[in-house]
């Protein structure tokens, strides 16, 4: 018995692990509101500001207000930091 509740535990412990980053982690599509002067912080019009680092490469020029976005993110630090980002074709 004692042995059954051990691997229990274990296995609750492995699942929490594996969940965690799922957490803190989403996807976010929207229209581009502003971007600050470096580039590397965008305001979508729902007022989501997504940091994107530098090791994302992202055309400067495409980024600009009304700009159709899609982008994934982890939250670090109480900011959502792109994991991925691209910038829409227009319709």
């Amino acid at each position: 018995m004692k042995r059954a509740s051990s691997v229990l535990v274990l296995v609750a412990v492995a699942v929490v692990l594996v969940l965690t980053p799922l957490a803190w982690a989403g996807d976010v599509q929207g229209k581009i509101k502003s971007v600050d002067p470096s580039g590397r912080m965008v305001t979508l019009d729902d007022g989501t500001k997504i940091t994107i680092p530098p090791a994302l490469t992202v055309e400067k020029q495409a980024l600009k207000p009304g700009a159709n976005v899609k982008a994934s993110y982890e939250e670090k630090d109480g900011q959502k930091v792109a994991t991925s980002f691209t910038v829409m074709p227009a319709r």
